[in-house]
């Protein structure tokens, strides 16, 4: 019996982290970017790494890839408020992401129509 060709496997090139376009979500549910690594700087300076925090009850943003068929208040590409332990981290063709219920959004951000996002919490 021929033995078919053996294909080598050549490595796919890294898309770029984007929204994925074959994932439906159910419920209530949002995906959202995976914020930064968890270190930050004090005020002083000094930078606190992420594991020295036991468990913060530090909100983060992050902006929102997908959204479920309920979820009534967010769209997609707004920037939400959570906080990081009531989501689940999953991944995505190769991307990481969170996965959140729609209640555990504290504030939403929507980009502005001009293009300039200005950040929450600076007031000018």
């Amino acid at each position: 019996m021929p033995r078919a060709p053996r294909l080598s496997a050549v490595p796919s090139p890294r898309r770029k982290k984007g929204t994925p376009k074959q994932v439906r979500l159910t419920g209530d549910r949002l995906v959202v970017e995976v914020p930064g690594d968890g270190e930050r700087r004090s005020r002083s300076g000094l930078l606190i790494p992420a594991t020295a925090a036991s468990a913060p009850k530090r909100c983060v943003w992050a902006v929102v890839t997908l959204v479920g068929p309920d979820v009534r208040h967010v769209k997609p590409k707004d920037r939400v408020l959570f906080l990081p332990q009531a989501g689940l981290e999953v991944e995505i063709d190769g991307d990481d992401f969170l996965l959140l219920r729609e209640r555990d959004v504290q504030a939403v951000s929507s980009p502005s129509a001009d293009g300039l996002d200005a950040q929450p919490g600076q007031y000018l």
